[in-house]
């Protein structure tokens, strides 16, 4: 083990011990292993342990308060662990300032020179690093421009631009040092939803053109969903999921997962050797339980609202089935979306317009699912995914 000393700029923790190295070293790799960061009593990240494969597009994604930005901060430098220890490109960082990392971070707020010209702004951090020649300057100023689409505007200062603009601006300027690892904290935050989907797609083409490990934060799923490679869904401090968007969605670890990526309904219940019983006597069978449960503990059932169909007749089965009235259709393009007041809960249903029936509200109904399509877990996390645990309502939205 190799023991050092960190300065946190006033404190000093000494005694910090690292394995010898190993693990990945390739450029571009980044590495947590039981990071811990406190502020006072509070913990912000919670022995966080994390590898980011070199070259690839990792979103931490969570509600606010979970650790995603502390964690980035962490990576960039501006923050020390209080346990633990980072690595990037298979090299320890703590105590390195951020300027001496070979990394750079987008914020949400550009923060450009408005004094400066586009072509200035990029330039500074070459200017500033010392020992680059003007004529070198002045190629990868143009290279970087080029990346984003605004070697055009490089005569132009911010107040001349528009948001999306000012955010390509934003992102030439930290890859113009050409760093291992770009980090991005909510870089799309500020910008209209058209312009952020139209953002999101350029981001991605770029990540991967450039072959840079992107470390994204945010708290929009719809992002992380379109870009990443893999994403790391943070709660308290800690990791609850890391996988691919496909395995997130499809396969929750935990009840929070089911609820925050996408949407669910949720019901409460009693397990059963092959499902589970709602408070509402709904009958659940479950063909792949997400957690074990033991037969009359406490669980939880999720369908997404894709997973239903909509019977106007009395289907004849009481498994996986629930009947109500529609409270409500609202039209969503080729999708419709339904609601569907139960005795103890609203169901949000969505069906392709080609499926949905012709029902209005106040129509009687039957909506039913696949046992593949229900997701089962103990109720530990009930509080989370429902608004009011000690009420009856289950319906959860976005």
């Amino acid at each position: 083990m190799v023991c050092v000393s960190i300065d946190t700029g006033g404190s000093l923790v000494t005694d910090i011990s690292v394995p010898p190295n190993g693990g990945l070293s390739e450029r571009g790799a980044v590495e947590l292993t039981d990071v811990t960061k406190r502020f006072g009593t509070m913990v912000a990240v919670d022995r966080l342990n994390l590898s980011v494969r070199p070259g690839e597009f990792l979103s931490l994604l969570g509600p606010s308060g979970c650790g995603k930005t502390t964690t980035l901060r962490m990576l960039a430098g501006f923050e020390q662990p209080d346990e633990g220890f980072i690595r990037i490109s298979g090299e320890y960082v703590q105590g390195i300032p951020p300027y001496k990392r070979d990394v750079n971070t987008v914020f949400q707020a550009y923060a450009l020179f408005p004094h400066m010209t586009v072509a200035e702004n990029v330039a500074y951090g070459l200017r500033q690093k010392g020992g680059v020649s003007k004529s070198e300057i002045s190629s990868r100023v143009i290279e970087a421009l080029d990346m984003v689409k605004m070697r055009k505007l490089a005569g132009r200062r911010p107040r001349q631009m528009s948001g999306g603009q000012q955010q390509r601006v934003a992102v030439a300027r930290a890859l113009v040092n050409r760093p291992s690892v770009l980090l991005l904290d909510e870089p799309l935050g500020a910008l209209d939803r058209k312009l952020r989907e139209e953002m999101q797609i350029e981001l991605k083409l770029l990540q991967s053109q450039l072959g840079i490990t992107f470390i994204f934060v945010t708290h929009d799923q719809e992002e992380a969903m379109s870009m990443s490679d893999r994403i790391a869904i943070m709660l308290e401090g800690h990791v609850e999921q890391l996988g691919d968007p496909e395995t997130v969605y499809e396969r929750p670890a935990t009840a929070f997962v089911a609820g925050f990526i996408g949407r669910n309904n949720f019901w409460r219940g009693q397990a059963t050797s092959d499902g589970m019983v709602a408070d509402d006597g709904t009958v659940f069978v479950v063909t792949r339980p997400d957690e074990e449960v033991q037969a009359g503990g406490d669980a939880l059932a999720a369908v997404r609202p894709e997973c239903f169909t909509i019977d106007t007749t009395d289907p004849g089965t009481n498994t996986n089935v629930i009947g109500g009235s529609v409270a409500g259709v609202s039209h969503f393009g080729d999708t419709l979306q339904y609601v569907v007041r139960t005795a103890k809960r609203d169901l949000v249903v969505l069906l392709p317009r080609q499926q949905a029936p012709k029902v209005l509200p106040g129509d009687h109904v039957w909506c039913r699912w696949a046992s593949d399509d229900v997701y089962s877990f103990s109720a530990r996390q009930a509080h989370l995914v429902l608004a009011d645990p000690t009420t009856e309502t289950a319906g959860l939205p976005a």
